[in-house]
């Protein structure tokens, strides 16, 4: 397959930024993106589209600035899905057999998957996503993959993500608005989790907390499954709200301060350092303590990380999470946080950065936490798309080489028939010869 064919592109809607971003997949298998451009995010809340006109215009222009770089034109490209709506069920469903000798294929497990979209759910809710978490064949449990295997019973455990249809049309119309088609929509944790969480890391047990300006996703792992998804409705906005509050200045200030002088811990903060802020159209500049100001972000910090505890908790394998918390979104770079969370929840903790799957040609702006959720909509995007088009092309080919053999059996039986009718009709005629 043509590289040009593999290109991929996705736009991550987010409370403070609205990134566009086009990549292909290398030969290594890595992700090299192209070109990435991101704006400022004003109509959206909490993850959610508020204001249509504002959301279409920040699209707008981080697309056609895409395009420029990228040299492409695009029409179609995957979106990221968050927000407080979101909200995950378990669920079991079986289907039986008609034999017992028949193999499992894939599209009895597609069956099975595509019989999950029909459950009842609220009024206004859809299902975004079916996730296959265990399988049952004949009672035997713990099956990763049935397919192959004989059995007339095939029952599956799905971890299932639903959310609000209004909020995912909003996502749809603003970017139809701008003339791109969205090719399905991702749920965010979901992206983040493919371009920073390693193997081994969703083999041991992890969970992946995503802090992004309005939102904190969050994705546990464990034994390569998914277990448990959720996004909480608050993020680094409220810690810098807090800051504006608690020191009277203004919002732009306060994301500054946050930004290169806060802390996520207190008593690590130097109570003799200040910072000076201007005053407010020409009045008396206001000086902050690098501690007071630590000691905010804290006491916010700490709310935040109590809601993701909580979210661990509901998984059921909070206390099989070997590989710890990993951290990512632009509210991981926040100063000291990793010890703040490892001594709030005692896990390990790292800060994930999607280098793990990026071709070292790319941009390299790209790497940091704050694109996570980008690189995973383009990492995710491509299986969607390609992935599964390989598999197809692969399967057909394998089809037209049996069929070829087939032909070629038939041919020699045939060849075979008509040698042995004619050495019989010759037998036949010589006999006659001789009686005559």
């Amino acid at each position: 397959m043509a590289q040009k064919e593999q290109i991929v592109a996705a736009i991550d809607i987010g409370t403070t930024k609205i990134v566009a971003i086009v990549g292909k997949m290398n030969d290594n298998h890595k992700m090299e993106v192209l070109a990435m451009s991101k704006t400022a995010s004003k109509g959206v809340k909490r993850g959610v589209v508020l204001n249509i006109e504002e959301t279409v215009s920040a699209i707008q222009a981080t697309v056609e600035w895409v395009q420029d770089q990228a040299g492409l034109h695009l029409s179609e490209v995957f979106a990221g899905i968050a927000g407080q709506h979101i909200r995950s069920i378990r669920n079991r469903g079986y289907t039986n057999r008609s034999s017992y000798e028949d193999e499992i294929t894939e599209g009895d497990i597609q069956r099975l998957i595509d019989d999950m979209y029909n459950i009842p759910i609220e009024a206004g809710e859809e299902i975004i996503h079916v996730l296959p978490q265990s399988f049952i064949v004949d009672n035997e449990t713990g099956v990763k993959n049935p397919a192959g295997m004989s059995g007339k019973r095939l029952e599956g455990n799905f971890h299932i993500v639903i959310g609000q249809i209004s909020s995912a049309k909003n996502i749809e119309k603003c970017i139809n608005r701008i003339g791109l088609e969205v090719k399905e929509m991702i749920l965010e944790p979901l992206a983040s989790s493919v371009a920073v969480l390693t193997d081994d890391e969703k083999e041991a047990g992890v969970a992946l907390v995503d802090i992004g300006g309005g939102t904190t996703d969050i994705a546990v792992y464990y034994d390569d499954v998914i277990r448990h998804t959720a996004v909480i409705p608050f993020g680094g906005n409220v810690v810098t709200g807090d800051i504006k509050e608690g020191c009277s200045i203004l919002w732009r200030q306060a994301e500054q301060l946050k930004i290169q002088f806060g802390s996520a811990l207190g008593d690590l903060a130097q109570e003799e350092k200040v910072v000076t802020i201007p005053g407010i159209s020409g009045r008396d500049p206001k000086e902050i303590s690098f501690r007071s100001l630590a000691y905010i972000i804290q006491s916010r910090m700490e709310e935040i990380l109590d809601a993701v505890m909580y979210e661990i908790e509901s998984s059921g394998v909070a206390d099989k999470l070997s590989a710890g918390i990993v951290l990512t979104g632009g509210g991981a770079l926040l100063r000291h946080l990793a010890q703040l969370v490892k001594f709030k929840t005692g896990y390990d903790v790292r800060v994930g950065y999607p280098s793990e799957h990026l071709a070292a040609e790319s941009i390299e702006e790209v790497n940091q936490p704050m694109y996570s959720t980008s690189v995973g909509l383009l990492l995710k995007g491509y299986d969607l798309m390609y992935r599964i088009k390989e598999e197809t092309t692969e399967k057909k080919e394998d089809m037209e080489v049996n069929e070829e053999e087939d032909e070629d059996t038939t041919a020699k039986g045939k060849v075979n028939i008509f040698t042995t009718l004619k050495e019989k009709l010759n037998e036949i005629f010589e006999d006659n010869d001789s009686a005559l």
